[in-house]
């Protein structure tokens, strides 16, 4: 009878971060990234966003964050916009929680 040794993490803290553990800090707009509110979500992943720069941009989710953060309307969002038709189209980086909305005002931020 072979006994083999189990290999892989699994059990109770599989796919989440251990007690403790420090959560990844808020991400500010760098240079060319604006701040956004979604007005309106227009299916396939892209939504219309009123940006801080007075622009309102159709941004869409890049595969890699599809399934890692869900937007609804009225969430906050870090836009980096594109390089061709940049004051019309962009991608949607990172959804702010509530309690960032707080820190951002805090920080100085206008949301629109």
């Amino acid at each position: 009878m072979a006994y083999f040794k189990h290999r892989g993490g699994g059990g109770k803290f599989r796919g989440r971060g251990r007690p403790g553990q420090v959560q990844p800090s808020m991400p500010v707009p760098k240079e060319g990234e604006v701040i956004g509110t979604v007005a309106k979500s227009l299916g396939a992943a892209n939504f219309s966003v009123r940006c801080s720069d007075n622009n309102e941009r159709v941004c869409s989710i890049p595969g890699k964050f599809k399934r890692r953060f869900w937007v609804k309307e009225n969430d906050i969002v870090l836009i980096k916009p594109w390089s061709v038709e940049g004051d019309k189209r962009g991608d949607i980086i990172w959804r702010y929680s509530i309690m960032d909305r707080d820190r951002l005002k805090q920080a100085g931020y206008t949301i629109p």
